[in-house]
């Protein structure tokens, strides 16, 4: 009984684990067709069509791989769908391309310098495609006969017979590999492939020879032909890891450990240069492939005036990724300086960006939007319920609507519902407040809050507010 509620409680841990739903968890890609028009609902993205265009133009710039070091500032009001662009390119450019992200504040809260934490989030952008050729044996297994010591002490011995469609050979096997054969459960008719260099054995699946088996297998059982041609065959191997990585396993005396450990620290200088001459001579000798990735900078204007001069710097070398920064800020303080620039961002820095503009969402895309997450966060909803919800949006922010989604679902589940409905939004917008409401409140009772006067230089110095806040 004790086991069986064990059983279901880690069930429970990993199904929760699995639906953990994030602020852009919907979103599949740009939503772009194949001549880079933005559809107007695609892949968990609505409208913003433009700057979806030019996020798609941007985007075949990186997969050309060709350039290097171009910067790219998405620029826009809160909760116009800025990091919702920039995670559609990480989805459209798939897992062989570096996508680093990080936030603005992030560089000041490591135990680093401001310039190591940027120049290792740059080269946790840049990957490197390492191809190697290595001897394989590939066949099927027509018999596998692993005998053991009647004593029970002793190594082990075997012999394992594979064939192609011209040759057939038997092996004698080490412990080593028995024990390799066991873990990957391996048996006659199995499709199986040995690296000679590492003695790593992968099991491809089964021979279709034995088909008739299908119904004792399974249906996941896989069923692949019979491979032609010799045994020992040679193959290439590709492997793609960062430059940061490369850093990592050079510099520190436990090597690639200190990757999991997250403990890197400061990397020498001298460290990355012999590493990038290395790099650059795999190159010649056409070993290996640089891919430029995608640095992506949140919030961007909370860099200081250093690190905006170190990123001009950087985004000149040739092994520069491709930089994508968003901000929703105006005209605002440099921050270390007392300079005011757009969005806050130094002009000669400003004159290297490809500036993207994101427009406030209407009405329609809105709803579409509140609808798309109710599908996310597996919420029914009713026709009035969404349109209260849209209005809401409207009126206050596209933010705080959607946080209303899962807080009305559980007053309907509490009610013992089955559909979200007008009441149960309108008691979750009575039970939170939004920003306005809540501005709304401080005013009312400011004189029961602590450090009130603050509300005085509110209210003194309008002008001064409007430039550093956008709302």
């Amino acid at each position: 009984m004790a086991a069986a509620a064990a059983q279901k409680v880690q069930e429970v841990r990993d199904i929760t684990r699995i639906e953990r739903i994030g602020a852009h968890s919907h979103i599949r890609g740009l939503g772009l067709d194949d001549a880079l028009e933005a559809r107007q609902v695609s892949q968990g993205m609505v409208g913003q069509v433009t700057a979806r265009r030019a996020a798609g133009i941007i985007l075949e710039m990186i997969k050309d791989g060709k350039i290097a070091g171009r910067a790219v500032l998405i620029a826009g009001q809160p909760g116009t769908g800025k990091t919702a662009i920039a995670m559609g390119m990480a989805q459209s450019l798939g897992p062989d391309t570096p996508f680093t992200s990080i936030a603005g504040s992030e560089i000041f809260s490591l135990e680093m310098s401001k310039t190591e934490a940027l120049t290792q989030a740059f080269r946790k952008s840049i990957g490197v495609r390492i191809k190697e050729e290595t001897e394989i044996i590939e066949g099927e297994v027509v018999e596998i006969q692993i005998d053991r010591p009647a004593s029970g002490t002793g190594a082990k011995v075997g012999k394992l017979t594979l064939k192609t469609t011209e040759m057939e050979t038997i092996y004698d096997l080490g412990t080593k590999m028995i024990e390799s054969l066991t873990k990957e459960k391996v048996q006659a008719g199995d499709i199986i492939t040995i690296d000679k260099a590492t003695g790593k054995v992968c099991k491809l699946g089964r021979s279709f020879t034995r088909a008739r088996d299908y119904d004792a297998m399974g249906a996941e059982t896989k069923f692949v032909q019979c491979p032609e041609g010799e045994l020992q065959k040679r193959k290439e191997v590709v492997h793609t890891v960062t430059l940061h990585e490369i850093d990592v396993i050079n510099s520190r005396t436990q090597g690639f450990l200190a990757l999991f450990a997250g403990d890197t620290g400061e990397i020498k200088g001298e460290v990355r240069e012999q590493i990038n001459a290395k790099v650059a001579e795999w190159r010649e000798e056409g070993k290996a492939d640089i891919v430029p990735g995608v640095l992506f900078v949140d919030e961007v204007h909370m860099l200081d005036i250093e690190s905006f001069s170190f990123l001009n710097r950087a985004l000149e070398s040739d092994m520069a990724p491709v930089l994508i920064m968003a901000t929703n800020r105006g005209i605002t303080k440099i921050r270390g300086t007392n300079y005011k620039s757009p969005h806050g961002i130094p002009l000669d820095l400003l004159d290297r960006l490809l500036i993207i503009s994101t427009t406030p969402y209407e009405e329609k895309e809105l709803r579409q939007i509140l609808s798309i997450r109710c599908e996310e966060e597996d919420v029914e909803m009713s026709e009035d319920a969404m349109m209260v919800l849209t209005k809401i949006a409207q009126e206050t922010s596209l933010r705080y609507s959607i946080h209303l989604i899962t807080v009305a679902n559980l007053i309907c589940r509490k009610r013992k519902g089955q559909e979200v409905q007008m009441d149960d939004i309108k008691r979750a917008y009575s039970l939170f407040f939004d920003e306005s409401r809540s501005t709304q409140f401080l005013k009312e009772y400011q004189q029961q809050f602590m450090f009130h006067e603050e509300s005085e230089t509110i209210e003194q110095e309008p002008e001064t507010m409007d430039t550093e806040i956008i709302s």
